[in-house]
Formats: structure tokens, C-alpha cells, sequence
């Protein structure tokens, strides 16, 4: 006799519809990190994005009565976590958008989960690396290749080449950041994590800003303030929620898959509301960091198929 369906403590909508609004916000980061360095530094930029994050999930944290302060054996992974999975990514990305456009940006950082292959197979040896994934890499590898070569093209100088390495670093640090995360903190609830990694970003940020660029910048355009607070409201706080939910609902591999939205995202916002070129490069290399992305991942995809399967039998 088959079991009676888990009674759902959410509605059916909410899971899809989070997916889906996590991809839309985080897509559109990179437009209005484009739009708002125009104006203030990347440092800055980010202090303030961090600032704004940690304070919504702290005050997130305290509604709920789970606020705590982290102790002890908690503090250095917390210290760490913020460093290379927040403060120095979204620092690298910021960087490297005053040099490329905001949809090559978007494409080269929905590189993750290639580099999480690279450190998992080759380094861990937690996850093999088949014939069919080294090809999903080649694939991902080569759209990225195309996508710096469009950037060195448009602009006639290596700037554009050294904007795409700081990103791609970007996702490098994204992904050694996730297994960081795995395998050294356990114990602290996700929220916590997410709050407290934004309170240590913020710390590092404004301790760079305030150095490197010469004091406290205020930004004064309308459009800079905007998105100031839309990264720092909805690109941090909201999509923290959003990405934590998805992950006791639908569990690591399935939420990462959010990274297939970036490309298209952010290239489409890119071309439509800066202007920015589409050409063959943009549109091809996009492509095939996408399907590189999906060949990575096939084997993760015949697995959830093979449990559908079984579960409408």
C-alpha cells in the first residue's frame, strides 16, 4: 500500500515561486552593481550592501527569538565563511564591473558549480569526475574563454580581460566557500550562518572602504541610493531568506540549479536597460557556459528523474 503524501506545511505555490524570485533578484544584481559603481567605489559599495543584509537578518534572527551571539569554536569558521564566500566574491564582482558589461558578469559568476565540481572531484574526491562531466567543464571553460575574449575585444585593452579574471576568481571563492561551509560548520542553524558571514563581510568591508577609499562615501544619485538598497535589502536579506527556505525545501542540489536563471537574467537586463552590445560572443559564450553547467549536473538531474519516476509508480 503506498504511504499517504507528507502532510505540506507550505503552500504548493511558494517553492516554485521562491526559485524563481531568488533567480530574478540575484540576476539582477549585476545591473545595479553596474549602475551604482558608476558613482561610488566597489568597497564602499559593498559595505553597504553587507551592512544593510546583516542588519535584516539580524533584526530577522531577533523576531524569531534565535538571535544569539556566536561563541568559541563558532566564531573563526563564521570569520572565514565571510571572507571567501561573501565579502571577497561579491567585492571581485563589483571590481570587475567597472571593466565588463553586467550580462558577461552575470554568465562568468554562474560558474559555481563548475568550480564545486573541480574542488569536490580533484580535491575532496567527495564527487567523480566522468568522462561527461570533464566535457561539461571543457564546455563551461570555453564559454568563459569566448565571453573575456568579447570584453578584451570591446574595449582594446587588457582592463576587460582583468575585470572577467575577477569574477571567474569569484566564483572560485563562491565555491570554496560552499565546501567550506559543509564540512567545517555543522552546528550553527542556517539563518545564524547567513547573518552572522554578513556581519563579518561587513566588518571587512567597511575596514578596506575606509581605507582604500578615503573615508565614508556617501552616494548622492537617485539611481546609485536605489540601488544601494536593492542590493543590500533584496540581494542580501531578501535572497538569504529565499536561499535558505529553498534548501530545507528542496535540499542543496536542486536549489544551486537557481544558477541557470543568472545567465539569462542578467544578460537580458544588460542588453535592455544599460544598453549593453549583444553580439554572437555574448550570446554563444552564454550558451556554453549554460550547457556546460547542465552537462556538470546531468547526473544529479537522472537521479531526481529516477525518484520522481518511482514515486508516480
Amino acid at each position: 500500500m503506498a504511504e499517504p503524501p507528507r502532510a505540506r506545511s507550505v503552500p504548493r505555490w511558494l517553492t516554485p515561486g521562491t526559485f524563481i524570485l531568488l533567480g530574478l533578484i540575484w540576476g539582477s544584481s549585476f545591473l545595479w552593481i553596474k549602475i551604482a559603481v558608476d558613482e561610488i567605489p566597489p568597497a564602499t559599495l559593498v559595505a553597504y550592501r553587507m551592512s544593510l543584509g546583516a542588519l535584516g537578518l539580524l533584526a530577522f534572527l531577533a523576531v524569531r527569538g534565535q538571535l544569539t551571539i556566536p561563541r568559541g569554536r563558532e566564531l573563526i569558521p563564521l570569520a572565514i565563511l565571510g571572507a571567501i564566500n561573501t565579502a571577497l566574491p561579491i567585492f571581485l564582482i563589483s571590481w570587475g564591473e567597472q571593466f565588463v558589461d553586467s550580462g558577461t558578469a552575470a554568465v562568468l559568476n554562474s560558474l559555481v558549480p563548475i568550480f564545486s565540481l573541480i574542488i569536490a572531484g580533484l580535491f575532496l574526491r567527495t564527487e567523480p569526475v566522468t568522462w561527461l562531466r570533464t566535457l561539461g567543464l571543457l564546455i563551461g571553460f570555453g564559454g568563459a574563454a569566448l565571453l573575456a575574449s568579447r570584453e578584451l575585444a570591446l574595449r582594446g585593452d587588457l582592463a576587460g580581460l582583468i575585470g572577467s579574471l575577477a569574477v571567474v576568481v569569484a566564483a572560485i571563492s563562491y565555491a570554496l566557500g560552499a565546501s567550506f561551509a559543509k564540512y567545517r560548520i555543522r552546528d550553527t542553524p542556517r539563518y545564524a550562518v547567513a547573518a552572522w558571514s554578513l556581519v563579518f563581510a561587513a566588518v571587512y568591508m567597511w575596514t578596506l572602504a575606509l581605507v582604500a577609499d578615503g573615508g565614508l562615501i556617501v552616494p548622492a544619485q537617485a539611481d546609485t541610493i536605489l540601488a544601494v538598497v536593492w542590493l543590500g535589502v533584496l540581494g542580501s536579506f531578501i535572497a538569504y531568506l529565499c536561499y535558505f527556505f529553498l534548501l530545507e525545501e528542496l535540499g542543496a542540489t536542486l536549489t544551486t540549479m537557481v544558477t541557470y536563471v543568472f545567465p539569462v537574467v542578467g544578460v537580458t537586463l544588460g542588453v535592455v536597460a544599460l544598453g549593453e552590445v549583444l553580439d554572437w560572443r555574448l550570446a554563444l559564450g552564454t550558451v556554453l557556459v549554460t550547457l556546460g553547467i547542465g552537462v556538470v549536473s546531468l547526473r544529479y538531474d537522472a537521479v531526481v528523474s529516477r525518484v520522481a519516476s518511482r514515486g508516480r509508480g
